[in-house]
């Protein structure tokens, strides 16, 4: 149990630095949670931002994402993101 709460620990840690670096809201790093919302709340986070966020997941997690996967349920908040990837890294093992 330890190793998955360590697993989704570093996965948010690495997704809110993934998110603050390709919005460039660095500085507000320490204020965004698994409850702050994304597409709709974050005014950074437009349509091409979406775009290069994922880009910069796959990077940084080395998985893919499909232009299925764009919905408004992955990109609701930073936790809903969170689990996402934590799926992806999952099934890519």
């Amino acid at each position: 149990m330890d190793t998955v709460t360590s697993q989704h620990t570093d996965s948010l840690a690495g997704v809110v630095e993934v998110l603050t670096r390709t919005l460039g809201i660095e500085d507000r790093a320490g204020s965004i949670t698994r409850d702050t919302g994304l597409f709709g709340e974050l005014a950074e986070l437009d349509s091409l931002g979406v775009v290069e966020l994922a880009a910069a997941l796959e990077d940084r997690f080395d998985i893919v994402i499909d232009d299925d996967d764009f919905t408004g349920e992955v990109f609701e908040t930073v936790g809903t993101l969170t689990d996402f990837v934590d799926g992806r890294l999952t099934t890519a093992d």
